[in-house]
């Protein structure tokens, strides 16, 4: 019988994650001499290599790619029976992995994890802040028991629940307050600044202008809000942005904000979850909250 500990099987996963033994380590809080022995360790007990050494970094064998989706499977059993214990508890404790994509987080975040910390004293949160292709990743990985995304996400592995619509609205500098407010066939003439690939929020702008989703004439990317409305105020152009986001994004900012003419452009936020989770009633419960603090929010 082969004797090989979750524990190795974490340190497994996370050096092929990272491909480097210095990134693992650290997201595993070990030393790196600690992380190299036990992968040592496992490949002995394997009895076959699971990486390629280089220099600066490295790569899975190909048994090492069989091995790691095995590894993967295993660890979200093991992170299922763990939650399984924890949902036949009257209440929800313990770790809680919650990931929120950037154009939510510095602004609903706050809220939501008050009111949880409110009626989850014992939660022990843990927040996870990237781009929605990732959170899926590591949703479908079992690295996270939710995430706060923009729907739909269309991943028949997880459950969908629709919380809010959100609409967006244009930014432009103070100066063009009282200019006629363009639509979707203007804007594509305007220098129109967005985020960097990546960001679902970056697809559904050029969506609303009828854009194409590579890198149109005049456009700029950045990699948050605070920066394409500084952006706006220095006088590059104009943007759009959540209607969330505007009391943050503003406060330091001289901008003029404008409504849309219906329809206006929007988004729906939502939770999303794997449908094999056993925490299954509380994610609900939890959705619940978050429905209660985005509700809560000051707009414009």
């Amino acid at each position: 019988m082969i004797n090989i500990t979750l524990k190795q099987l974490r340190y497994f996963e996370a050096l092929a994650r990272h491909g480097h033994f210095g990134k693992a380590a650290e997201a595993c809080a070990i030393s790196q001499p600690a992380l190299s022995m036990q992968i040592k360790e496992m490949e002995d007990v394997l009895g076959a290599a699971l990486f390629e050494r280089g220099a600066r970094q490295v790569r899975l064998t190909h048994f090492g790619e069989v091995a790691v989706e095995r590894a993967r499977d295993i660890l979200r059993s093991a992170d299922e029976l763990g939650d399984l214990a924890r949902a036949s508890r009257e209440r929800l404790v313990g770790r809680f992995r919650i990931g929120v994509i950037p154009t939510i987080a510095p602004y609903l975040l706050p809220k939501v994890i008050g009111n949880l910390k409110e009626d989850y004293p014992e939660l022990d949160i843990h927040v996870r802040e990237t781009v929605t292709p990732k959170l899926i990743q590591e949703l479908k990985e079992g690295r996270l028991d939710t995430a706060i995304v923009a729907l739909p996400v269309s991943e028949s592995s997880l459950e969908e629940i629709p919380l809010i619509q959100e609409s967006f609205v244009l930014v432009r500098t103070a100066g063009e307050a009282n200019l006629p407010l363009p639509n979707a066939d203007s804007l594509k003439e305007m220098r129109l600044l967005l985020l960097e690939e990546g960001h679902c929020f970056r697809d559904q702008a050029l969506s609303f202008c009828n854009l194409p989703s590579g890198p149109p004439r005049e456009v700029l990317d950045a990699s948050s809000l605070s920066t394409l409305v500084q952006m706006v105020s220095a006088g590059m152009g104009v943007t759009l942005i959540p209607e969330m986001a505007v009391p943050v994004e503003t406060r330091s900012a001289p901008v003029a904000i404008s409504r849309f003419e219906d329809p206006e452009p929007n988004r729906t936020i939502g939770m999303v979850w794997r449908r094999s989770s056993p925490l299954a009633s509380q994610l609900t419960e939890i959705a619940g909250i978050v429905r209660r603090s985005a509700e809560t929010l000051p707009l414009q």
